[in-house]
């Protein structure tokens, strides 16, 4: 698991490592609705979720892309 030396080693790997839903939506190259859409259908997981944010993993959103980078690489080829 993590260990943290500080409050601010931790205040860093939280600034570095957790994405709100606006991130979220840079690095899926998304919309709020699609982001809500993959939480609903479970492919995406927050860390938290409040009220008025979701929180996640940067690492989970980068294989979320990677997954649907693999899904249309292998749709738009012709024959599979």
């Amino acid at each position: 698991m993590y260990t943290f030396k500080s409050k601010e080693e931790l205040a860093e790997w939280i600034a570095r490592e957790i994405c709100g839903v606006s991130e979220a939506m840079e690095i899926l190259e998304s919309t709020r609705q699609n982001i809500h859409g993959f939480v609903k259908n479970g492919k995406l997981k927050p860390v938290k979720e409040t009220k008025n944010e979701r929180l996640f993993f940067r690492s989970d959103l980068i294989e979320r892309k990677e997954a649907a980078k693999a899904y249309h690489t292998k749709k738009d080829k012709p024959g599979e």
